[in-house]
């Protein structure tokens, strides 16, 4: 704590580097404190656009609360170190969470976000309303559209409903929603849009265990792969498979609880895997698995307390991670670097 100490804050918008050295990480970790404004910055993700690097994240007082006052900031960076705000969206009386960006066929910056009100139910806070919402950018990327809800395909039966991030695949953009029917019992279907905004229901997933936050990818063959997070039972990830047109699965308990769960295909039977640790004091790590979810490495993060949900890009022969940690004091946005190389 000491040697961080001496680093001067800079005044820009107070970047903070941090020596992975300094404490149980490797030492081709790179990792740079981005943002710290509000009292609690948090759900990150990060996409590289028009040369150039867009963080976003959920704005508020803390991870979850009933004041409903959560925000959406979006961050530009041409080189990851000196960053500007280019949006801050926000609805009174909803609080706006978990943003992830992705760029549609057209050309633009697409942010699929959530918009919940929370409050008390049996003395605990819990969300009463949970809708998906979407915002698109101007082809620059500088101007974003109030956030929508989006369009859900009546089959369905929308209710609670969490679309958690959209992957765009051959002009489709493919997401899994999770819906909380009643406490004990939450389900996941895989739905497609053409724009963004309306969604039609493809297949439904075998997945018991109230899953939830989910991520596509698609790899060289077209074949899906989705990465799902389960908070009962034995609370295990799901690495689930399936070819084109996505209605017949395969799934692969993996030996890890998973939280804000990303992943990248290095190659067709490579992953790596970005989640909250549930297994260390360092709450960020990345996982590398072969294609059934089986770790072999695990690599950890600066990190700790309430951290994690990652976004991840591979640029220049690095990978670019963006997540949030409360391990210097509050909860803050942080950029890692790890080079290709060491995965």
């Amino acid at each position: 704590m000491k040697k961080f100490l001496l680093f001067l804050t800079l005044l820009f918008c107070g970047l903070q580097p941090i020596r992975a050295q300094d404490g149980p990480f490797p030492d081709y970790v790179s990792v740079t404190k981005i943002w710290d404004q509000p009292p609690h910055s948090a759900f990150t993700d990060l996409v590289l656009f028009n040369n150039a690097f867009y963080c976003t994240f959920r704005e508020g007082v803390n991870h979850v609360d009933m004041t409903n006052s959560g925000k959406v900031r979006v961050l530009k960076s041409r080189d990851g170190k000196e960053w500007t705000s280019v949006a801050l969206l926000a609805i009174p009386e909803i609080d706006l969470r978990d943003p992830k960006l992705t760029i549609t066929p057209d050309k633009r910056l697409m942010l699929t976000l959530a918009g919940a009100v929370f409050g008390p139910v049996d003395g605990k806070v819990k969300a009463q309303q949970i809708a998906p919402m979407v915002s698109f950018s101007d082809k620059k990327g500088l101007n974003f559209s109030a956030p929508r809800k989006s369009i859900l395909d009546p089959a369905i039966s929308p209710s609670k409903d969490w679309i958690w991030r959209t992957t765009w695949h051959k002009g489709t953009g493919y997401a899994i929603d999770y819906q909380v029917q009643t406490d004990d019992k939450w389900v996941v279907y895989l739905l497609k849009t053409k724009d963004g905004i309306t969604y039609d229901k493809v297949s439904d997933l075998d997945v018991t265990g109230r899953p939830n936050e989910s991520t596509i990818r698609f790899d060289q063959n077209g074949n899906m792969l989705v990465l799902i997070r389960r908070e009962a039972e034995d609370q295990m990830g799901v690495l689930a498979e399936s070819k084109a047109p996505y209605t017949d699965w395969t799934y692969h308990k993996m030996t890890i609880r998973l939280g804000g769960p990303n992943f990248l295909m290095l190659n067709d039977q490579k992953l790596v895997v970005g989640s909250r640790n549930y297994a260390s004091p360092n709450k960020m790590a990345l996982f590398l698995t072969d294609r059934n979810g089986t770790v072999t490495k695990t690599i950890p993060f600066p990190s700790s307390g309430d951290a994690s949900y990652p976004g991840m890009v591979i640029h220049q022969n690095k990978l670019w991670v963006s997540y949030y940690s409360t391990h210097d004091g509050k909860s803050a946005i942080y950029l890692a670097q790890v080079p290709l190389d060491k995965l």
